[in-house]
C-alpha cells in the first residue's frame, strides 16, 4: 500500500463510498441525489502533450494558424511541448492551463511579428518555455542583389 502522502487525489477519491460522504458531513438526502460517484485520474505529461498536438483543434495547431496569417511558420520542439505539459502539472491546472501557458510564451512575439520584416519561422524550445530565452526567429534569405546594367 502506498504512503498516504504519495497517493494522488484520484486514487483516494476512487475508494470513497456514500458512508464516507455522510461521515464527512453531507446529509443523506444530498448523497441520495448523487446517482454516480466518478473519479478521474490526473493527466500525465504524455497525455497533455497529446492534448496540445493531436485533436483537430489542438492548441498548437491554433497558434500555428495564427502565425500563418502573418506568413510565418511556428514550430515547437518535443522538449518544449513536454516543458509546457510539466508547467501545467506544476501549476495543477491540467489541460485547462495549457492555453494560458502558451499565450504567456507567445504573446510578445505575436505582438511584434507584424512589424518584423523577413521572419519566416518562429521556433520554440524548452529554454523558451522555461523563460531562459526568447523564441528563435528564422529569417528568409534575401533574393537578388544589386541590379546589373
Amino acid at each position: 500500500m502506498a504512503d498516504p502522502d504519495d497517493r494522488r487525489t484520484g486514487e483516494i477519491l476512487r475508494k470513497v463510498e456514500p458512508d464516507d460522504l455522510q461521515r464527512f458531513g453531507l446529509i443523506p438526502e444530498f448523497i441520495g441525489r448523487l446517482p454516480v460517484i466518478a473519479t478521474l485520474d490526473d493527466l500525465d505529461e504524455p497525455a497533455l502533450v497529446k492534448i496540445l498536438t493531436e485533436p483537430k483543434n489542438a492548441l498548437v495547431k491554433q497558434y500555428q494558424r495564427l502565425f500563418e496569417m502573418e506568413n510565418v511558420g511556428l514550430t515547437f520542439s518535443d522538449d518544449a511541448l513536454k516543458g509546457v505539459a510539466r508547467k501545467a502539472i506544476a501549476r495543477k491546472t491540467g489541460a485547462r492551463g495549457l492555453r494560458s501557458i502558451l499565450e504567456g510564451i507567445l504573446l510578445d512575439i505575436m505582438f511584434d511579428l507584424p512589424t518584423m520584416q523577413g521572419v519566416e519561422e518562429v521556433v520554440v524550445n524548452a529554454e523558451v518555455v522555461e523563460g531562459r530565452a526568447q523564441p528563435l526567429l528564422i529569417y528568409a534569405e534575401k533574393k537578388g542583389g544589386a541590379a546589373s546594367a
